[in-house]
């Protein structure tokens, strides 16, 4: 399968790319709803980088997020998933999910992977990955978040974004958004969607679904990530990232990174983009957005995300996952 449109990968599973991007959540947080502190939820936090680590994934190693101890990447090509412990990366185990799995997020206690071919998402418990659920989605489902009560699912091939109860996998909602929905990201009360067929972000209130604002980025966006007041989003075309203002989508700025920025993490202090097409990382000032370093990681390094101390890059060409 070719991939060359996604990004998240997602861009569909027809290009040269990959399709998926992840998100993670505080811990317990489906555990006990009614305390969700939706904005540490949002911001995911935190740190400098050191040396580069690689460890074995399956094949075409896509989306991956963090729940607390362990890191979970959605390997493309296996149909399956894989757990590392985050502190040394040790292997904890493989579980099968559907066909193409691309996002991955963390709900609190459990993993939601996105299966592009197969047009559902899986649930699995996050202590031992006993398959707790499977749920049908729209057509082609890429970019995965969770809002501290529902899971939000891109699905690129429909043009739309499917709200799920996260203890039940229930339709909540499902919304139009503008053609080629594939990157998505939570800011606490609003979910933002990147359309790389259309080059526009749009944001719907999280609590109802209702479409906000659809605002211009650059070429190709395919991923998002919020770091506590502004969106960014990864242009893989431009070779740049827009940072907008979360309350109204005023672009506070545009800089360059690498060859087709693909995933994004913020840090606390950072936004870490990974470019595929230059086998690297750049590393910006999330305040000013200033590079601060470039950093090598396997071939096309697909997503992107922070563990608290470290950054984790999944590199689709290598079957590895670099450790930052």
């Amino acid at each position: 399968m070719s991939v060359y449109g996604l990004a998240f990968a997602a861009l569909a599973c027809t290009s040269w790319v990959p399709t998926c991007v992840g998100q993670s959540a505080a811990p317990d947080a489906a555990a006990n709803p009614a305390s969700v502190d939706t904005n540490q939820i949002a911001i995911l936090r935190w740190y400098p980088a050191n040396r580069v680590t690689r460890f074995a994934t399956g094949n075409a190693p896509a989306g991956l997020a963090y729940d607390g101890s362990s890191i979970w990447i959605a390997n493309a090509y296996s149909n399956t998933i894989t757990r590392l412990r985050a502190s040394d990366g040790s292997l904890l185990g493989t579980y099968n999910t559907g066909d193409w799995p691309c996002g991955v997020a963390f709900d609190g206690a459990n993993i939601w992977v996105s299966n592009e071919t197969s047009n559902n998402v899986f649930k699995l418990r996050a202590s031992d990955g006993v398959l707790l659920g499977k749920y049908t989605t729209g057509i082609t489902p890429t970019g995965v978040v969770f809002d501290g009560a529902a899971i939000w699912v891109a699905n690129s091939g429909s043009g739309t974004v499917t709200k799920l109860a996260a203890t039940n996998g229930t339709v909540l909602a499902t919304v139009t958004v503008p053609n080629g929905p594939r990157g998505i990201a939570f800011d606490g009360a609003n979910i933002w969607v990147t359309s790389y067929g259309s080059n526009f972000v749009t944001k719907i209130r999280a609590s109802d679904g209702s479409v906000l604002a659809t605002y211009q980025a650059g070429t190709y966006p395919i991923a998002a990530v919020f770091d506590g007041t502004y969106i960014w989003v990864a242009n893989s075309r431009d070779n740049t990232v827009t940072k907008l203002l979360a309350a109204d989508g005023t672009v506070a700025g545009t800089y360059n990174t690498g060859s087709q920025p693909y995933g994004l993490a913020f840090d606390g202090s950072h936004i870490w983009v990974a470019n595929w097409g230059s086998n690297n990382v750049t590393k910006l000032n999330a305040a000013d957005g200033r590079l601060l370093g470039t950093f090598t990681t396997g071939r096309q390094p697909y997503a992107a995300a922070f563990d608290g101390t470290n950054i984790w890059v999944t590199n689709y060409s290598d079957n590895t996952v670099s450790k930052m």
